[in-house]
């Protein structure tokens, strides 16, 4: 009997020495902290690694400071023009000082996603519809800086808010379809003008290279043409001097009583011709007498 008690005795004092060992030793991730409280009382955040903790006296908090994300549920606002529109957004933020996060607010993801809501409704109450579906950044940027200033005193950052998904009325939706159609109609005719332009701008401006490159090619060819008749006129020229001068040179041997006779050859010629009228040089005459005389001395 003795030795049953005293097994059971070593037995309860293993378990209890493994539920002290237990609840004494923590280990804590580099992602997070331990928040430890003794007796109630805060005495600072623990961790990384093997934190130890005295049992039934010690009261740890785990703390992440990892970057979270969290979902704010669809939320209907009414914009500036009270026009219905639903919204939801992801907003993240990240722990800053574990202990004020423990001590400054109970839930500080509930009281955070709050105020979000009330934010969100009060942001968009002052902006216009068409605002509300183009100025998505002016709204993520308002959004993020009135959660900072909130959960700041909670030792939570907020690092980014960002608009998933905004859904105007039907009637809207439609109208806008509408529109983006009528717009898209446009930019196509807006579009297919500017290319017919385009394109009768490029025929134009080839018309007007070629007709150039033609004018062009008909003044070298002028200029070539006239050149060469230039150069043909001073050879024909140089051509005519010459006879002139060798015709000159014969001129000079030739006697009177030969030019006669050859003024007598050319009338033959001309007695043979139907034509009543004849003209003759005034030096006729007197190449006649001096062949007339001469014949008389010989």
């Amino acid at each position: 009997m003795d030795t049953t008690f005293l097994l059971c005795l070593i037995g309860a004092v293993v378990v209890l020495g493994f539920m002290f060992l237990w609840t004494a030793i923590k280990i804590v991730p580099e992602y997070q902290r331990l928040v430890v409280f003794r007796l109630g009382r805060c005495i600072g955040s623990k961790g990384p690694g093997l934190v130890l903790l005295i049992p039934f006296i010690d009261r740890a908090v785990r703390v992440d400071l990892r970057e979270q994300v969290r979902e704010i549920p669809v939320q209907t606002s009414i914009t500036n023009d009270n026009a219905p529109i639903s919204i939801d957004f992801l907003w993240y933020y990240k722990v800053i000082d574990p202990i004020q996060s423990v001590l400054q607010v109970g839930d500080f993801e509930l009281a955070a996603q709050g105020i979000a809501t009330t934010t969100l409704r009060s942001v968009i109450g002052g902006i216009m519809l068409d605002g509300v579906l183009s100025e998505r950044e002016r709204i993520n940027t308002a959004l993020r800086q009135r959660l900072d200033e909130v959960t700041e005193r909670w030792g939570v950052k907020v690092t980014n808010v960002e608009i998933r998904e905004i859904l105007p009325p039907r009637e809207v939706q439609d109208s806008m379809n509408r529109q983006l159609t009528a717009e898209r109609t446009r930019r196509a005719v807006v579009t297919e003008s500017v290319g017919t332009r385009e394109a009768a701008i490029n025929v134009a401006q080839g018309e007007k290279q070629a007709a150039i490159l033609r004018a062009e090619g008909e003044k070298q060819s002028n200029i070539l043409r006239a050149e060469g008749e230039r150069k043909a006129q001073e050879l024909r020229a140089i051509g005519y001097s010459a006879a002139l001068e060798k015709i000159f040179a014969v001129a000079q041997n030739v006697d009177p009583q030969t030019m006669t006779l050859q003024y007598f050859e050319t009338l033959k010629s001309m007695a043979e011709n139907p034509s009543t009228k004849y003209i003759f040089p005034m030096e006729f005459t007197s190449l006649i007498s001096n062949f007339v005389e001469k014949n008389k001395n010989s």
